[in-house]
């Protein structure tokens, strides 16, 4: 088993220099930001899809067309608004004059990356035919239903300060996210460099570094990354104390949690800690890949209390509690 582990770790090194060679190209127009970009690389990784929560001027469109030039893959981007239909996102069915037939003409969602800019904007029409096409990776035109194409990655934007005129995403939508990333301000330093760089039409073109199938093979191989049972065991804990906190001594939570992390969140850990593994060059998860993607993925789940809301308790400050508390292998 050792020698299969070091042949994999091998491998995987070698399978995961397009990842640094990705940021670095498209370090060329976003400057900082690691978190969102390898977020959303491990969200192609996985097949996950993401939501990214920012002010607006974070660079959030930037990244994501970016990364998809980066990566060989099409790219289509839809501003959600409240008179959005859902046509307009799936596509509809055009009456042809010449056959006397009706042809499907397809929407914006037959792509490999769809940018849901602002996505609490859009009425629960919209949000329920983009649910069908981030669960079942298909869509319904007519009577006829149609896969999408792989990849298949929603990243959905939304704005935490404006929320006149919104449609907040029900629960079953926020779960369908493998991640929600916070994108917060650049430091003065990086805010320097981001003068320096675009406050010119001299915008550097990103260079592809990799293809779409070579994309796909790096999926396969995330897929094999070697995962131990104790991990599986921490994985395991860590979402069963978001349900009962009581019972991994950590009573003091129990009235703050209304709502724990659903099975989804444990397989969403396991697969995002082995995408986590794979971008660090390893062929093997650890307890610290675990803590590195436990924010992004549990923070949209947990449902708090009022009694939570009241004391200012947030979701990171309970993901954080949870951390420190469960026992690492």
């Amino acid at each position: 088993m050792d020698i299969d582990i070091l042949a994999l770790n091998e491998a995987i090194k070698k399978e995961s220099r397009f990842v640094d060679r990705a940021l670095e190209e498209v370090g060329k127009v976003v400057v900082g930001q690691k978190e969102m970009l390898e977020g959303i690389i491990m969200g192609l990784l996985t097949g996950g899809h993401v939501l990214l929560e920012g002010v607006p001027g974070l660079a959030k469109t930037l990244t994501i067309s970016s990364i998809s030039s980066a990566i060989s893959l099409d790219f289509q981007r839809i501003q959600f608004t409240p008179d959005l239909l859902p046509t307009d996102l799936i596509g509809t069915m055009i009456f042809n004059p010449k056959t006397g037939e009706f042809a499907p003409k397809k929407g914006p969602v037959f792509t490999n990356i769809v940018l849901a800019d602002e996505i609490n904007r859009a009425p629960a029409k919209v949000q329920s035919a983009l649910l069908e096409a981030m669960a079942e990776k298909q869509v319904t035109i007519g009577d006829q239903t149609y896969r999408l194409e792989k990849p298949f990655l929603v990243l959905a934007t939304q704005n935490p300060l404006e929320q006149e005129g919104t449609y907040p995403l029900p629960e079953a939508q926020m779960d369908r996210f493998m991640f929600k990333i916070l994108v917060d301000y650049p430091t003065k330093s990086d805010e320097m460099e981001i003068l320096n760089k675009m406050s010119t039409d001299n915008i550097p073109k990103i260079e592809a570094v990799i293809s779409k199938e070579e994309l796909m093979r790096a999926k396969e191989r995330v897929d094999m990354i070697y995962l131990d049972d104790k991990i599986k065991t921490y994985i395991v804990d860590i979402v069963m104390a978001t349900r009962h906190p009581s019972d991994h001594g950590m009573s003091h939570l129990a009235n703050l949690l209304a709502v724990g992390g659903s099975p989804r969140a444990t397989i969403s850990l396991t697969r995002a800690a082995k995408a986590h593994a794979f971008i660090r060059g390893r062929g093997y998860v650890t307890a610290d890949d675990v803590k590195a993607i436990a924010y992004h993925v549990l923070r949209h789940r947990l449902i708090l209390t009022y009694e939570a809301e009241a004391e200012e308790v947030t979701s990171d400050n309970i993901i954080k509690e949870l951390l420190n508390q469960i026992e690492v292998p």
